[in-house]
């Protein structure tokens, strides 16, 4: 969905046929200022979205950004500052403040991750585990946090994963069908894992392996097969991620980045 649209759909569902409250006690023309603040620690993003929301309403409500998106920011932190009409602004207020919690939110949780494998060059790598609808702006929201996209949509690879496994184990055979696409395979143990080596696969994701069978799998790629991307899955988390980050791994893929949101908690105040 385009963002204009997914914002209009926003608006909608929020206020619904009209704001009764906001114009039964606020003036048509009353203008007013109004600043938006980071109530926490956190890395901000849905700077211009926000801008967006509110001018969908009232295009004269001016927004001027304190910060840019991928900015850590401390708690009192002033994010943007508001003026124009005092119903645009209000009635605009939570469907803005949805957006930039919640992808900051995003932004804040990968950039620990990002931070957590700092010595290492591995890459962090989101997944499709995404909000329906809302999948450009939380993978957005995870290049902002320092992490990177897998694919956005099925389209863009094959990729076989457990569940085409059992359906279809023999997938060698069709390699060659899908040799204009990326592909990349899903195994779950070292014999599963060498029977995938050298098939011509570009990437094999590790899925649920241990960090011991994964530095083997490693080992065998840096010694037979360079070319094969690896990227680790599976029950990864904050506490352990090094321990995968340290086998040489070149991804590790975190379903938690955009599936387990932990939105940044953000205010609107009128001051004037």
């Amino acid at each position: 969905m385009k963002l204009n649209k997914l914002i209009k759909a926003a608006l909608s569902e929020d206020i619904g046929s009209r704001d009764h409250t906001t114009e039964l006690f606020i003036p048509k023309d009353m203008k007013i200022r109004a600043v938006i603040t980071a109530n926490e620690d956190g890395v901000i993003c849905g700077v211009d979205i926000v801008r967006q929301v509110f001018q969908a309403l009232d295009k004269q409500i001016l927004v001027q950004p304190r910060v840019k998106d991928g900015q850590c920011v401390k708690k009192g932190k002033v994010l943007m500052v508001l003026s124009g009409k005092a119903r645009g602004i209000v009635t605009a207020e939570r469907v803005a403040l949805n957006f930039v919690s919640m992808l900051s939110g995003v932004a804040t949780h990968t950039r620990k991750f990002a931070e957590a494998v700092k010595p290492y060059k591995v890459k962090i790598l989101d997944t499709r585990k995404t909000f329906p609808g809302l999948r450009l702006l939380q993978k957005y929201a995870v290049r902002m946090g320092g992490g990177y996209n897998h694919r956005m949509s099925l389209d863009e690879m094959v990729l076989i994963k457990d569940n085409h496994l059992h359906i279809n184990k023999d997938y060698r055979k069709y390699l060659k069908l899908a040799k204009k696409y990326k592909v990349e395979v899903e195994v779950e143990n070292l014999q599963e894992f060498k029977e995938a080596l050298g098939s011509g696969i570009d990437m094999i994701m590790l899925d649920n392996m241990s960090v011991s069978d994964i530095k083997k799998a490693v080992w065998l790629r840096n010694n037979f097969h360079q070319q094969t991307k690896l990227e680790a899955s599976g029950n990864i988390s904050l506490a352990n991620i090094r321990r995968y980050a340290s086998t040489g791994v070149d991804y590790i893929s975190i379903g938690s980045l955009t599936k387990d949101i932990q939105s940044l908690d953000v205010s609107m105040e009128v001051t004037r």
